[in-house]
């Protein structure tokens, strides 16, 4: 916990609230000072007290503490946060999201083709062609000018998504912070449920409903965040409810149900359309999984965000807005006062609170606002910023070709060795496997070794521990950078391999590169306090989706550029990018946080304020972005 919370506590007076509303003046600092024995009890007590305590360790084993535990004392099994209440709901929000990959596509080809040759007959009467049938296999789809529109359209959509979910997707974070996750990652889910009305209502009446109105399903998903919010959100509920010595381990479990969703989603969507012969029927399923995660999410998981740390957030957001105007009025009233003439009266406007809390809101609305968080200010927390910032470009890049480069992978293994459709899904599932494997066996066999064990030894030696977010530790920082590794030996093993075998024994040696996006996110969320997670995360998120419009602009353009002459020269690029963000890796350094926050932050904290009464109640219910 950041020591606002003890400053807060010192400097202000204890008040009564309601049972459903924590004050923030009180924190750990102060039970702590509340349940330590005093130092002028008589020693009889004293001693009365350690023979109980000795008595009691005698009895029970010590256990390690961490405040996340904390935040939910006393609440009944249920209503307690665990990584496990979210794994099957993430699981078929995974499944929905990779299973509707490739019918999207073909309903896409087929519309678009339907649409192209309508129009050809239009303007050629005489034009013969084959009617197009939805879901079916269509070879008269297979020709440049049908594959250009779909190419063209299908970017369209992807910039979209894209550019949405990267405005969207830090503001989700940030106000997961204030107003809890399980809100938020019903709202993530509920963009794809429009997005899925429209395409089966697209898809249900071809002949009237334009295929170009799909964007409309997109700008729906991309509003709500699509898929990267919800990845954000699920990994800020693991950090919360996980302590650190576990959290990777626990990141690890959402990244299998990610991997397995991407590989085998597609595959059984594939058969739900042989079994039924309908496309349709596969949004008629992912609609299901959507609305079914919407309940699991409202109805059974928890909530992971105390209502302490909600207001906590919310206080502390309210310092930062104020601390935004009062720069805009100090600002205007310097220029204000070296002006004269008739540019005089607009920062007189400016300098006056009401136009100056409008102006530090449209600043705020600038899409790289968030990324503010990487860059803390302060002398003393240079080696935090580098932190930030390294782990920041190491996860984008890892992230981004994960995304990307699956697709180009594909194509050259098809264009290499001839593999159809079965080669080419049994190849992913292979690797798909593997990776779950690689994050559910071997991850936690190495965090138990190197972890949990020597915890264990510490604790008998010297008693209880008392975990922290306290930075990424040296388990986290060597997990990287070989995971980084296998990565540059997988791919640089794609650039040699000349036979199948040795093309498929590489992915198997990239597949035990997913220990680095499972890592990465845990180190992140170990550097700075509980109430910021959302927010770095959030931060992460808009890296997130930018990596996945970037990163497919450049795999697809080297190969496609060079699939003629060299079409190993994609890998070429791929591998010299991972060597890059191995050397940053090894500017990583273990144990850097952030302690506490500016001390003026801190005084705000503990001043009135006009707006606190406001902060600290539970009926906002306009949030304030």
């Amino acid at each position: 916990m950041p020591r606002i919370g003890k400053d807060v506590g010192a400097e202000s007076p204890k008040a009564s609230m309601s049972d459903d509303v924590y004050s923030l003046s009180t924190t750990r600092d102060d039970e702590e000072r509340m349940t330590a024995p005093d130092e002028e009890t008589s020693l009889l007590s004293a001693g009365t007290q350690r023979s109980y305590e000795a008595s009691d360790s005698a009895e029970l084993p010590r256990k390690d503490s961490w405040a996340g535990y904390e935040e939910f004392n006393g609440l009944p099994w249920h209503q307690r946060a665990n990584v496990y209440w979210l794994l099957f709901p993430y699981a078929l929000f995974t499944l929905a999201f990779g299973g509707s990959i490739v019918p999207k596509l073909n309903l896409i080809v087929d519309l678009v083709c339907r649409r192209y040759f309508a129009e050809q007959s239009v303007t050629d009467p005489n034009l013969i062609f084959t009617p197009v049938v939805l879901g079916s296999n269509n070879p008269q789809c297979a020709i440049p000018e049908v594959q250009r529109d779909v190419a063209t359209f299908t970017l369209v959509l992807n910039v979209i998504i894209g550019i949405l979910s990267a405005y969207t997707a830090p503001k989700i974070g940030s106000l997961s912070d204030r107003y809890g996750r399980k809100k938020l990652l019903a709202l993530a889910s509920a963009g794809g449920v429009c997005s899925e009305l429209v395409f089966i209502f697209t898809a249900r009446f071809p002949d009237v409903v334009h295929y170009r109105w799909l964007i409309l399903g997109c700008a729906f998903d991309g509003l709500a965040g699509s898929f990267t919010a919800g990845s954000v959100l699920s990994h800020s509920y693991t950090s919360d409810c996980t302590p650190p010595s576990k959290r990777g381990v626990a990141i690890g479990y959402l990244h299998s149900c990610l991997f397995s969703g991407l590989a085998f989603g597609p595959l059984i969507a594939g058969y739900f359309v042989k079994w039924t012969g309908s496309l349709l029927s596969v949004f008629y399923v992912t609609l299901g999984c959507h609305i079914f995660f919407i309940i699991c999410i409202v109805f059974i998981v928890p909530e992971s965000v105390s209502k302490r740390r909600q207001l906590l957030a919310r206080e502390r957001h309210r310092v930062d807005r104020e601390k935004r105007d009062r720069k805009t009025r100090e600002w205007a009233s310097q220029y204000l006062a070296t002006t004269d003439g008739a540019g005089s009266w607009f920062w007189s406007w400016l300098a006056s609170p009401k136009y100056a809390n409008a102006v530090a809101s449209l600043r705020s609305v600038n899409p790289f606002e968030p990324l503010k968080i990487l860059r803390p200010k302060g002398p003393e927390n240079k080696r935090l910023r580098r932190n930030l910032t390294l782990l920041a470009i190491i996860d984008m890049t890892l992230l981004g070709a994960a995304m990307s480069s699956g697709q180009v992978t594909l194509l050259y293994s098809e264009f290499m060795f001839h593999w159809g459709n079965f080669e080419t899904s049994r190849f992913i599932s292979l690797i798909s496997l593997v990776r779950v494997l690689v994050l559910m066996c071997i991850f936690p066999i190495i965090n138990y070794i190197f972890r949990i064990r020597p915890a264990q030894k510490r604790r008998r030696d010297s008693g209880a521990i008392n975990e922290q977010n306290a930075g990424a530790d040296d388990l986290d920082v060597w997990v990287l950078r070989i995971a980084i590794i296998s990565d540059v030996v997988g791919i640089v093993g794609y650039v040699f391999a000349r036979t199948e075998a040795l093309f498929v024994l590489s992915g198997i040696i990239t597949a035990f590169g997913g220990l680095g996006s499972a890592t990465i996110q845990s180190a992140v969320s170990k550097h700075v306090p509980a109430e910021r997670v959302g927010q770095l995360l959030g931060a992460i998120g808009l890296l997130h989706a930018l990596s996945r419009i970037i990163a497919p602009v450049i795999f697809n353009g080297v190969y496609a550029a060079t699939v003629k002459s060299f079409p190993q020269a994609v890998f070429v690029v791929i591998a010299v990018m991972f060597s890059g963000i191995f050397v940053l890796s090894t500017l990583v350094r273990p144990h850097v946080y952030m302690k506490e926050d500016d001390v003026d932050e801190r005084e705000q904290l503990t001043r009135p304020s006009a707006h606190r009464e406001d902060t600290l109640t539970e009926d906002e219910i306009v949030p304030q972005m």
